[in-house]
């Protein structure tokens, strides 16, 4: 988020963010298992469209874990990445 578009988004309202990460075919991935997925069930229910979203929970992967991060997020591109990621929502799991 801090070298996203020049960390316009940080702070930014998840509505926002997700709106400008669709508009620019991007996927999100995030630790917020609190504010998205409520967010994600009422924009399906609306048929509001979004790029995508990875979601990480704390329990399986620390936020510091960026070398089982990168794995991971590696593993989903190499298995998924001709995949059209609009409305997609996955788990992130470790590789394997």
């Amino acid at each position: 988020m801090h070298a996203w578009e020049g960390g316009h988004f940080l702070g930014a309202a998840d509505e926002l963010v997700l709106k400008e990460a669709h508009k620019q075919q991007l996927t999100l991935v995030t630790f917020d298992l609190r504010t998205i997925p409520p967010l994600l069930r009422l924009w399906a229910e609306q048929g509001i469209d979004h790029g995508g979203v990875l979601l990480v929970d704390d329990r399986t992967f620390a936020q510091n874990d960026v070398g089982g991060l990168v794995a991971a997020l590696c593993a989903v591109w190499k298995a998924q990445r001709d995949l059209d990621w609009t409305n997609r929502v996955v788990y992130l799991r470790p590789p394997g």
